[in-house]
């Protein structure tokens, strides 16, 4: 997304161990707070090896009936994720944050509700084999700039954030700060 958005940067992955975040947090925060506090231990672990540098994390959870949803580890996940959502609505929260020199300058969360149609066991079938590998690569086992928009009924929020990062507000930092001119 920042690519397409004309924004130079250097991917640099971070070594955090999500499990222990999200263990560490389940039964006392809410799932908006786990999802910064992701992004938050992304950006400052990768921050560390870059001085005076901004770097921007960013993580996303769902959520459905107080459930938390992680990616799926294989197919049977992923169909079971699928039935679990199926005709229901659930929320994908996206968290960013920007870090400078260990600090945290700016977070934002947003979250968007998508609504699933209650499709038939055939018709998952056909999208568990259509869509391939992409089923394991995201939270829902689904993308919706994929086959997987054909899962849903209604979406109520931002694209950008349902892709896993909230763009428009962090693009809106990054010209506060000089990092992009206009």
């Amino acid at each position: 997304m920042l690519e397409q958005a004309g924004i130079a940067f250097r991917r640099d992955p971070a070594d955090v161990d999500e499990d222990i975040l999200k263990a560490r947090y389940r039964y006392t925060e809410s799932v908006d707070t786990v999802a910064l506090a992701l992004s938050e231990a992304k950006a400052g672990a990768v921050s560390v090896r870059h001085p005076g540098a901004w770097v921007i994390g960013a993580d996303q959870m769902l959520v459905c009936d107080g459930r938390w949803f992680d990616k799926p580890k294989d197919k049977a996940e992923a169909r079971a994720h699928l039935l679990a959502l199926r005709g229901r609505s659930h929320d994908l929260i996206s968290a960013v944050c920007a870090v400078r020199d260990g600090a945290v300058a700016w977070r934002h969360v947003e979250r968007t509700t998508m609504t699933m149609i209650p499709f038939s066991d055939a018709f998952l079938e056909k999208y568990m084999q259509d869509a391939g590998p992409e089923v394991l690569e995201s939270v829902g086992a689904y993308r919706l700039e994929g086959r997987g928009a054909r899962l849903f009924s209604e979406i109520d929020g931002d694209y950008f954030t349902i892709l896993g990062l909230p763009l428009l507000p962090l693009l809106a930092f990054l010209r506060e700060t000089g990092v992009i001119e206009v």
